[in-house]
């Protein structure tokens, strides 16, 4: 049979843009139908202050939960962040889609407990894949009671927060009354302001002993003997205390409020000023430790909450982002080098470059936004970095800083190693008896 031949087609309005649309007729009023809401026992809310009110599938603890809405953007790495005390006060916006694939581990917390309100996400898998796991995700946080919502478009909710900034919110499998949603949310205290670090410290001196599970090249320093570091605990993650001991240090870990004596009785080596959630500037305790441990000379090294305290001991200012840092994917510049670094950050506030003093170095940079990433005193052993260099979960790309730490703790023990000289007592030091 012969194929007919091609005939010409009738002009429409994407061919010729003259052509005017036709006039609609006049018809019956039609509305899209709406998504049908989950059953009621699994029915879940999420109110943000703006007004804003999304209806979900309850996916974790029944009840509710309050707190300052934030997005992350890590792939992977979601049992981590759960357990990150950095997110106390906060509740989770994943924006990858599908969350809990791979269940929970026995070897992925960084920290004894969930610290963070609760979870938002688009979909989250009840049947994990993973020859380590031992529970599923919605198990997990029903145990640990922690509300979690799903079915939510989580990239509209992350451009919303991109817009507008983090915004405090209120998830509820009690509460579905719009309007008092709304109005509760609106209630919910501002991170600004909040000590939060006292609230997720540990309640009293412990020492950590376990190393990372893979060995890292270099690994551990060649010191003359076992240095003593003290980590003071601000929310400490516990990928931190793992690279201290795997680099060689014994690791002793004090309470957020713990006095300067206590600290100098432990003779240490290096202070380590840990991550932690909230402002920084109530935490006055914690800026005048910090200064005084500067004027004895004793090597520093401050992570994210810890590298803000640092900053405001060194005269700068500290203020809130529009929505911070939440990822394992942020690009970051070592000012000196050039070189670049991908990190893992989980950060609402950031230091002031403008506000610190001329002895004070801005080593590092956001490649997103310009932040401050990264500081030191070119005259004294101190420095600090607004991500996390142990990256769990994230890329490796900056644990060399634990090394820099260990070399200004090298540079240390090498002084007192000379004959004839020890290491200061507290009460040395606390006069600032320095080597010469």
């Amino acid at each position: 049979m012969q194929r007919p031949m091609h005939r010409a087609t009738k002009p429409t309005r994407r061919s010729n843009p003259t052509l005017k649309s036709p006039v609609p007729k006049k018809s019956a009023k039609k509305t899209a139908p709406k998504a049908p809401l989950p059953p009621a026992p699994d029915r879940a809310a999420l109110a943000l202050e703006d007004g804003t009110v999304l209806y979900g599938r309850s996916c974790g603890a029944p009840g509710e939960a309050s707190g300052e809405l934030v997005f992350n953007t890590s792939m992977t790495g979601y049992q981590e962040i759960l357990t990150d005390p950095s997110y106390k006060g906060q509740l989770v916006l994943m924006t990858y889609p599908h969350i809990g694939n791979t269940g929970i581990t026995e070897t992925d917390n960084e920290s004894d407990k969930p610290r963070l309100s609760g979870l938002v996400v688009r979909e989250l898998c009840r049947k994990p894949s993973n020859w380590e796991s031992v529970e599923s995700l919605d198990s997990w946080l029903r145990r640990q009671e922690i509300p979690a919502i799903e079915g939510l478009d989580t990239r509209s909710l992350t451009l919303r927060l991109r817009e507008k900034g983090a915004l405090r919110c209120i998830l509820s499998t009690t509460d579905l009354d719009p309007a008092s949603l709304v109005r509760r949310a609106r209630e919910v205290p501002s991170l600004v302001g909040l000590d939060l670090a006292k609230t997720v410290t540990c309640a009293e001196r412990y020492d950590w002993k376990e190393p990372l599970a893979d060995a890292v090249p270099g690994w551990p320093l060649k010191f003359p003997f076992p240095p003593q570091v003290v980590v003071l605990d601000f929310g400490v993650k516990r990928g931190i205390l793992r690279s201290l001991v795997s680099l060689g240090c014994r690791v002793t870990v004090l309470p957020a409020q713990t006095s300067l004596d206590v600290i100098l009785s432990l003779r240490p080596d290096g202070v380590l000023l840990s991550n932690g959630p909230g402002d920084p500037e109530p935490a006055a305790y914690a800026v005048e430790a910090a200064k005084r441990l500067l004027e004895d000379g004793i090597p520093l090294f401050g992570i994210c909450l810890g590298h803000q305290i640092l900053a405001l001991a060194l005269g700068g200012r500290t203020y809130k982002l529009k929505f911070g840092h939440h990822g394992a994917n942020h690009p970051v510049q070592e000012i000196a080098t050039g070189r670049i670094a991908v990190t893992t950050q989980n950060h609402g506030f950031c230091v002031d470059r403008g506000s610190l003093p001329p002895e004070i170095e801005t080593t590092h940079v956001n490649l997103n936004d310009r932040t401050c990433e990264g500081l030191r005193h070119t005259q004294r052993p101190a420095f600090s970095v607004q991500y996390h260099p142990e990256a769990a979960a994230g890329p490796h790309d900056s644990r060399d800083l634990f090394t820099r730490f260990g070399l200004l703790i090298q540079d240390r023990l090498s002084v007192f190693s000379h004959p004839g000289r020890s290491r200061p007592s507290g009460s040395a030091r606390s006069k600032g008896v320095m080597p010469v």
